[in-house]
């Protein structure tokens, strides 16, 4: 390394030499205000100070880790190496990383879908993965809801329908969980047919009020089946069928009694139902080689046998 000069200022080539770069790459941050030079020579020569050769090995760091020039200009700016712009910008360059690495883990995913995909399905798989980003997004799901849902449901019900409802995609899907993603959009976004998209009766016969009572009680009594799924519970009368049958009669502004439970039965029975998406959505949640996680599709069938079973025996 070639010691300083007298004078503590060093040309382009001497700051180059001395930081093991190119006069090109010192010219390259100088020109954008990066590395500013102390002086001009009599022939218009730049001339670095003392200080150009730890701000350019400070600069080279910052760029090593990828942050953008822009990032990099806000650190310098500070004069801290350890200040909150150094903080803020390692912690956005840290959410770029995750959000790369989410997108390559969703497209390996994606490809090896594909390629342990038997011959005669491949295509078609192919196009659906291919119909995702990567990472996908959810706004697909949140429409299709958004119109199912009662209409005037208050913001609040609706947001914590939709937390429960439309799956998260895995940040490290296995394919499998690609493929049931994949489906779901595809289930969502397919034209309805025979007119609007059937809903369930109840949907027609309850107001702003009634929705938020209905959807708060279904989401407590969906918690406490989910737990009897996981437990492998056969359907059964008790404090989760009770649930149920109150947040509709709540909603309904009726008492819950055997006569109540009786047409509450029958009139579920006739709603439409939409099973593959809840099995998908279960495939979604489900880690690989995990028991099937519930789902508030599943757990409203557990509720919905259990009351069947128990109006049977009532007759």
């Amino acid at each position: 390394m070639p010691p300083p000069p007298p004078d503590g200022l060093r040309s382009i080539g001497e700051l180059a030499e001395h930081a093991g770069v190119t006069v090109k790459t010192v010219r390259f941050y100088s020109d954008r205000g990066l590395l500013p030079e102390a002086v001009r020579s009599a022939g218009g020569h730049r001339r670095y100070g003392p200080g150009a050769a730890g701000r350019l090995r400070l600069i080279r760091s910052l760029r090593a880790l990828g942050l953008p020039l822009p990032e990099v200009a806000r650190v310098l700016d500070e004069e801290r190496e350890a200040g909150p712009a150094l903080e803020d910008a390692v912690a956005g360059r840290l959410r770029v990383l995750g959000s790369q690495r989410k997108a390559l883990n969703w497209q390996e995913a994606a490809l090896r879908l594909v390629q342990e995909s038997p011959p005669g399905e491949r295509a078609g798989r192919l196009r659906l993965v291919g119909a995702l980003g990567a990472p996908p997004g959810t706004d697909p799901l949140v429409r299709f809801w958004r119109a199912w849902l009662p209409p005037r449901m208050p913001a609040g019900a609706t947001a914590a329908f939709l937390e429960a409802a439309v799956p998260e995609p895995p940040d490290d899907p296995a394919p499998a969980q690609v493929l049931a993603f994949a489906r779901l959009n595809a289930l969502v976004q397919q034209p309805c047919t025979g007119g609007e998209r059937p809903q369930p009766q109840i949907h027609g016969a309850v107001g702003a009020r009634g929705s938020v009572l209905l959807y708060a009680g279904l989401a407590e009594a969906y918690g406490l089946a989910g737990a009897c799924l996981r437990r492998g519970d056969a359907p059964r009368p008790g404090q989760e069928l009770d649930c149920f049958v109150a947040a509709y009669a709540g909603a309904y502004g009726r008492r819950d009694t055997p006569d109540f439970r009786r047409v509450l039965t029958g009139q579920l029975a006739t709603d439409p139902r939409i099973d593959r998406y809840w099995q998908w959505t279960a495939e979604v949640i489900t880690p690989a080689g995990a028991p099937r996680e519930p789902t508030p599709g599943t757990a409203y069938d557990w509720l919905l046998a259990a009351l069947g079973a128990e109006t049977a025996a009532a007759a």
